[in-house]
């Protein structure tokens, strides 16, 4: 690129690969005046040569770590949804096209952008993430041991305080029902399940520390039902939540409102949108259950179901939080 070509660009679009990053650079009218392809070792050092201008790119895996680099280098580095990108794209799918539709999609006054993430943050997103991996392998190994044991006429009450309470009882009682290799199998799941739950109380007791230590997390906490899991998540999904105008907005993102397909003077709202975080939204619909006797709930219950009132409330108390989060 010469140096002409470089004073000229304006925004530049980047689609982001593993190896490979696909670059298309517009100048101030709107004109194509960059289109390359770049490896990773590239990027930062061809866009360190070019004077700050804007760059999009679609919010993924690397996109946070990028987009500090850049900013460090003096450009706006913006990040977007992809499903927000999409109505940009022209042609057929390829990563040129892609990129192009990225430099088109972040020049629009309306687009709603992403905050790009710190490392704090994505280190606490990592610790979320993998805690759920493994409380959803807990959950399978518990479904399996009841599977196993109803397959031979043993009932055990729904719950997992139950299982955890009898299971020794039934395995030092119950042989008539189980053969010895079946009681060696589930032997084995229960040395699982003690694992996982050692791990999964690693985890949480970190993550409840560095919740306690942070004080956006602190501030959260003062919200009635929000602990140490969903504020040190909801830190590290939004951060200090700049992105949401007002907290009903951020229910809305999680996708806890209900489903909007209007038209002339007809509205017609359906069940809940459940767009966004899904983490984020099953931790929230958990804290509704716990609080399912408030008088708020109970004013709801004579009119409601009582999955729509724990959804409303959930949506409540998303909208609380993230007022919280936005009060600096």
């Amino acid at each position: 690129m010469s140096q002409t070509a470089n004073t000229a660009i304006a925004v530049i679009g980047i689609d982001i690969g593993k190896n490979s990053f696909h670059v298309v650079g517009h100048d101030a009218r709107g004109a194509i005046v960059l289109r390359q392809k770049w490896s990773r070792g590239q990027v930062e050092a061809r866009l360190a040569n070019i004077p700050p201008c804007l760059i999009g790119m679609e919010a993924c895996v690397g996109a946070h770590h990028l987009s500090r680099k850049l900013a460090s280098l003096g450009h706006d580095a913006r990040l977007m949804p992809a499903k927000y990108v999409r109505p940009y794209s022209k042609g057929q799918k390829n990563d040129f096209n892609d990129a192009e539709a990225i430099a088109e999609a972040v020049q629009r006054p309306t687009m709603k952008f992403v905050a790009t993430k710190t490392a704090e943050q994505l280190d606490l997103q990592a610790l979320h993430r993998v805690r759920e991996r493994l409380v959803s392998q807990r959950t399978g190994i518990i479904n399996q041991i009841r599977a196993f044991m109803l397959e031979r006429g043993i009932a055990v009450r729904q719950g997992i305080g139950f299982l955890r309470t009898e299971l020794p009882t039934i395995l030092a009682t119950r042989t008539d029902a189980l053969s010895p290799r079946m009681l060696r199998v589930i032997e084995e799941l229960a040395g699982d399940w003690r694992r996982l739950d050692q791990r999964i109380d690693g985890l949480s007791g970190e993550i409840e520390a560095l919740a306690r230590q942070d004080q956006a997390c602190s501030r959260l906490m003062t919200v009635p039902g929000i602990g140490p899991i969903i504020s040190s998540a909801m830190v590290a999904a939004i951060g200090t939540g700049d992105v949401f105008s007002k907290g009903r907005d951020f229910g809305a993102w999680l996708g806890l409102v209900p489903k909007q397909i209007s038209t002339g003077d007809r509205t017609i709202l359906g069940k809940i949108s459940r767009r966004g975080n899904r983490y984020l939204r099953v931790l929230f619909v958990q804290a509704a259950l716990l609080q399912a006797f408030t008088p708020w709930v109970e004013r709801r219950r004579l009119r409601h179901h009582d999955h729509s009132q724990h959804c409303a409330f959930a949506a409540k108390v998303a909208a609380d939080t993230g007022s919280s989060a936005r009060n600096r």
